[in-house]
Formats: C-alpha cells, sequence, structure tokens
C-alpha cells in the first residue's frame, strides 16, 4: 500500500531542523524530485546528498530497504523505502541523471547493492576517496567520524545511534522514530560535507587564480602618465 509520511522539525544540529519525508508512493517521489530539480537547475554545483541503508538479507544477496537524499537544509530530505516500492522509473532517472552530483559515503558496498535491484548512479562521488583526512589515526568508517575531521564540530553529534538490532529493521514498516532521525541525518550530512568542500576548493581555486594573474594595465598606466608628464 502507498504510504506518505511526514516530519517536520528533525533536529540536524544546532538550530537546523530537517523537514523529512517518507514514502513508497510514486506520486510523492516524483513531487519532490521535481522540486530538487527546479532548485537544482539553479545551482552552479548540482550536489546531491545519498546514503542507503540494506535488508537483513545475507551481504552475499542483499538489497538497498532505503534510499535517503538530500539536497539543502532548505528542501525536504526523501527518505524512499524502495523494499516497499512498486513503480520507481522517475527515480531510477533522477539518479541515472549526469548532471547531479551524487555524494556519498565508502560508495563500494552502495553499488554492488544498487546494481541487484537495476538502480544505478550516474555521477557518484565517494566522500572518502575524494577528500583525504590529512591528520585521521585511524580507519574512518561512519558518516559520524568523517563528518567531525571535515567540519569540526559541526556535524559532531548529528545523530543519534541506534542499535545493531535497529539496523536489522530497515526493510520491517513502519520505521521508528530513530530510524528517521539517523537516515534522515546521514543524506543531510553527506549533502553538507561535500557542499562545503566543493565551496572550499572554489575559493582556493579563486584565490590561487589571483594570486597568479599579473596587475592589469600597470605598464599602460606607467607610460600613460610618463606620456601626459611630457
Amino acid at each position: 500500500m502507498p504510504f506518505v509520511d511526514e516530519y517536520k522539525d528533525v533536529e540536524a544540529h544546532g538550530n537546523t531542523k530537517l523537514h523529512v519525508i517518507h514514502t513508497n508512493d510514486k506520486k510523492q517521489v516524483a513531487t519532490t524530485l521535481a522540486e530538487y530539480e527546479r532548485h537544482l537547475s539553479l545551482q552552479r554545483h548540482k550536489i546531491v546528498g545519498i546514503d542507503l541503508e540494506y535488508n537483513n538479507d545475507p551481504e552475499a544477496t542483499q538489497k538497498p530497504a532505503l534510499c535517503q537524499l538530500s539536497i539543502s537544509k532548505k528542501h525536504p530530505v526523501l527518505l524512499f523505502q524502495l523494499s516497499a516500492a512498486e513503480r520507481r522509473t522517475v527515480f531510477n532517472n533522477f539518479l541515472a541523471d549526469p548532471r547531479y552530483t551524487f555524494a556519498g559515503f565508502s560508495i563500494d558496498g552502495d553499488k554492488t547493492r544498487l546494481d541487484r535491484v537495476n538502480l544505478e548512479v550516474a555521477n557518484f562521488v565517494d566522500i572518502q576517496k575524494e577528500w583525504k583526512v590529512p591528520e585521521a589515526t585511524k580507519e574512518l568508517d561512519s558518516l559520524g567520524d568523517v563528518s567531525g575531521m571535515l567540519i569540526d564540530d559541526y556535524c559532531n553529534n548529528i545523530k543519534k545511534k541506534i542499535t545493531d538490532d535497529e539496523h536489522k529493521r530497515w526493510a520491517t514498516l513502519p520505521l521508528s522514530m530513530r530510524h528517521i532521525e539517523y537516515a534522515a541525518k546521514d543524506a543531510y550530512t553527506a549533502y553538507e560535507i561535500w557542499n562545503r568542500i566543493t565551496l572550499t576548493q572554489d575559493g582556493l581555486r579563486r584565490a590561487k587564480l589571483e594570486k597568479e594573474e599579473p596587475p592589469k594595465n600597470r605598464a599602460r598606466s606607467s607610460w600613460g602618465w610618463a606620456d601626459a608628464n611630457w
């Protein structure tokens, strides 16, 4: 049965609250993704935070149960219940659109499991591989770890932990509020991290170009002054 559950004011960090939509309904997915596309069409960097949660099958056959997407704190986080979705053409097409950059964390396993349900992300960026943490003293094995290293205290307490038993229930409906919060914050954190890294890289590139660019019209100005006084 199609369902749409909305949650307002899901705490992300500090005063930041998230609007979360958990659904398997194709019409709601189409509406939310249309909102995403309108926003992204105006952005230079078309970043979508993405994360996946899996069903409780053995790892060799495990499939995605839930896919989470976020494009900013001003737009709803979409939690799409893949395990209960009958049709997902619009969703498939969105993930396959090469205009968008989907930022996730440790995505090799995600790619494998997406393939098992005939889903492919066209432009999938692995935050851990693309941005090396220079001072890491241990392997980073969670978004909580990497977010703390990347953006200091911004996301240090962004997620409430859920138990191993709860992690086995992503395909079991209804999801608890703890599941909803955990899943929403994962997607938003991935978006926020990659957005900040991208903006930082842009700033560094601009600073480098300005440093290397010779002062304009310096020689012309000097000769102009000399001619005027001659």
